[in-house]
């Protein structure tokens, strides 16, 4: 921008006015030139949002798809019947690894195990709570190995199966809580078999029955027949609630005088097996 004043004599005056202008005009256009440029950045990143279409008028014959409809809820499933899936144990584990003193013995009549050890010296704090595990195998030869050798380790651990109790109760819910009819029975019939392994093991087992006993009151008044799937040499024929009924009174009988209130608070259906002259 260029001014000429040629007939003002004040030049140095109106050349001074006139370097304030050009100084102005100057800070007014670069501020004019930055807003506009910041006026189309903004403009660039604004968010683009889809084109909506108008929604397809519904034809007369066709159902209005916007009434409102009743939704229907799933049917809740009975907790009686649904069993967790069974996972590999570590009884399985270890006996993949050869770590199970355990061989399969071929006679005439039927099948038996032979031990590598001798049962007498073995640790049953590690041993017997993995034969436990081994319960809830269904597949053989897991499921021979774990069932037949925690039976006879119950059979001839005596005192050494008392000090293990609390960590038998884990595998043992486990075993209870599949809920499964092939496991469920075996289940029963070993926890009988560790009440009567020694004296005492009744009463050792009164402050793990808020584990052991919620399955047992689900299943006593289920009436299904269990057939031969009891386990070797059980033929006779019985339902599972009958299974349980007889597992509660084995509790009650060999669990001293406080074993028939801690069943009752568990199992509220149970009646006592004991008549009243039993205690004196």
């Amino acid at each position: 921008m260029v001014i000429v004043f040629r007939s003002n004599p004040n030049f140095n005056e109106n050349w001074g006015i006139c370097v304030k202008i050009e100084r102005i005009y100057v800070s007014v256009r670069y501020f004019i030139s930055t807003f506009v440029s910041q006026m189309h950045t903004s403009q660039a990143r604004l968010p683009r949002f889809p084109v909506t279409r108008p929604p397809k008028p519904i034809a007369h014959n066709e159902p209005d798809m916007t009434i409102d409809r009743p939704i229907s809820k799933r049917p809740k499933k009975n907790r009686a019947k649904v069993a967790p899936k069974n996972a590999h144990t570590e009884f399985r584990r270890f006996y993949d690894r050869g770590d199970i003193p355990v061989r399969l013995v071929h006679t005439s009549f039927k099948n038996a195990i032979a031990w590598s050890v001798d049962p007498a010296v073995l640790d049953y704090q590690h041993y017997l709570p993995l034969f436990f595990d081994g319960l809830r195998e269904k597949e053989e030869p897991y499921r021979f190995f774990a069932r037949k050798g925690t039976w006879e380790l119950l059979k001839h651990g005596g005192t050494r199966v008392l000090q293990v109790i609390p960590q038998v109760v884990i595998p043992l819910k486990k075993a209870l809580d599949t809920r499964d009819m092939e496991i469920l029975p075996v289940a029963l019939r070993t926890l009988q078999k560790l009440v009567r392994s020694s004296d005492l093991a009744g009463e050792a087992l009164i402050p793990f029955y808020r584990q052991l006993l919620p399955v047992l009151n689900e299943f006593l008044l289920f009436n299904k027949n269990l057939g031969d799937q009891i386990e070797y040499g059980q033929w006779k024929k019985m339902n599972i609630g009958d299974l349980i009924l007889e597992t509660l009174e084995v509790l009650e009988l060999n669990g001293g005088p406080d074993a028939f209130i801690n069943i009752q608070y568990m199992v509220p259906t149970y009646q006592s097996a004991k008549t009243p002259g039993d205690d004196e």
